[in-house]
C-alpha cells in the first residue's frame, strides 16, 4: 500500500475550446488594423481603435447618446411607418423586410428625430440608421428629416443631421427621390431664418443622401476615413474608363478637394460642434418650445 491517498482527481487542462467559449463575444478585430480589442475598451473609447484610430460603425441611438449631454434626449416623430406604396418585390416583399428589419434592430425606421442639447445649445438632432435598410431614404425617412427641419424652425434650435446610408431606398421608386427635393427645399427655408444646419457626415454616406441634405450644411463635417460619394468608385470606374487616385471618397480626399470644411475624430466632435454654434449663433442658449 502506497504512502499516499489520491482523494481529488488531478486538475485537467483546459481546453482551447473551453476557453474560446470562455472569451467569446469579449473581444473584436479591428478592420484596419487588425489588431483584438476588448469590447468594454472599445466602448469606452467612443467605439475608436484605440491603436490605429479606426472609426467603427456605430448606430443611430449611441450617436445620439455621444453627441448629446449626459446622453439625454428626447426622441420625436417615432409614430411614423413606412408602408408598400409600389407593392415591391424581389427576394422577398417590402413589407415582409419591413417587418424583420423592425425586429432584428428594434427601430421603426432608418433616422432617429431627436431633441437635447450641445454643451448647453439646444439642437434638433436627426441620426441615421444603417443597420435598418442600409439607412436607405424613403418616403418616411424624408417627412422625418423634414419634421426635424420645421421643428428647428418652429424652435429656433440648430439643426444636427448626422447622415449614415447607402442613398434613396429603391423599394420605394421615385417616391424614394421625391425626398431629395422635399428635404432641400425645407432646409432653404431653415437657410432664410439663419438657423444654423451642420451635417455630420459618417461612413458611409451615399447616393441621394450625398446628392441632397448631407452636402447642404453650413458646416458640413466628417469622420475620418468615412467613405462619401454619389455613385460608387467601380460605376465611376467603368464609366470614366480611368482608374481612380488612392483614397478617392474618402473623407480626406474630399476634404483636399474642397467638398468638406472639416475632418473631426470622434471625441472631438461634441467639442467642435459646440464652438461652431457659439460662433454661428452667438452663445444663443435659449429657445422657443412648442407643443
Amino acid at each position: 500500500m502506497t504512502w499516499f491517498k489520491k482523494e481529488k482527481p488531478p486538475l485537467q487542462s483546459t481546453s482551447e475550446e473551453e476557453r474560446n467559449v470562455r472569451t467569446e463575444g469579449l473581444f473584436t478585430k479591428c478592420d484596419d488594423c487588425k489588431s483584438i480589442i476588448w469590447k468594454k475598451e472599445l466602448g469606452a473609447n467612443a467605439y475608436v481603435c484605440p491603436k490605429c484610430s479606426y472609426h467603427f460603425k456605430i448606430g443611430a441611438r449611441r450617436r445620439l447618446e455621444l453627441l448629446l449631454d449626459q446622453g439625454e434626449y428626447e426622441e420625436v416623430d417615432s409614430n411614423l411607418r413606412s408602408s408598400d406604396p409600389l407593392h415591391f418585390v424581389d427576394r422577398k416583399t417590402y413589407r415582409e423586410r419591413l417587418r424583420e428589419t423592425i425586429e432584428t434592430t428594434g427601430e421603426t425606421e432608418a433616422v432617429i428625430n431627436a431633441l437635447g442639447s450641445i454643451q448647453g445649445f439646444p439642437v434638433v438632432c436627426a441620426s441615421m440608421e444603417y443597420n435598418f435598410i442600409g439607412g436607405s431614404m424613403g418616403s418616411v425617412v424624408g417627412e422625418k428629416i423634414t419634421r426635424a427641419i420645421e421643428r428647428s424652425i418652429d424652435t429656433r434650435r440648430s439643426l444636427i443631421i448626422v447622415s449614415a446610408s447607402g442613398g434613396a431606398r429603391m423599394m420605394e421608386g421615385v417616391l424614394s427621390l421625391m425626398q431629395m427635393a422635399k428635404i432641400s427645399a425645407a432646409l432653404a427655408k431653415l437657410d432664410e431664418k439663419k438657423i444654423p444646419y451642420i451635417s455630420l457626415l459618417t461612413d458611409p454616406t451615399t447616393g441621394g443622401v450625398t446628392a441632397s441634405f448631407a452636402m447642404l450644411g453650413d458646416l458640413n463635417i466628417a469622420e475620418p476615413k468615412a467613405l462619401i460619394g454619389f455613385a460608387g468608385p467601380r460605376v465611376i470606374e467603368q464609366t470614366i474608363r480611368q482608374k481612380l487616385p488612392e483614397g478617392f471618397q474618402r473623407s480626406e480626399f474630399l476634404l483636399e478637394h474642397g467638398m468638406l470644411d472639416a475632418i473631426v475624430h470622434r471625441k472631438d466632435l461634441r467639442d467642435f460642434i459646440a464652438h461652431s454654434l457659439s460662433f454661428m449663433v452667438g452663445g444663443r442658449t435659449t429657445t422657443t418650445e412648442v407643443s
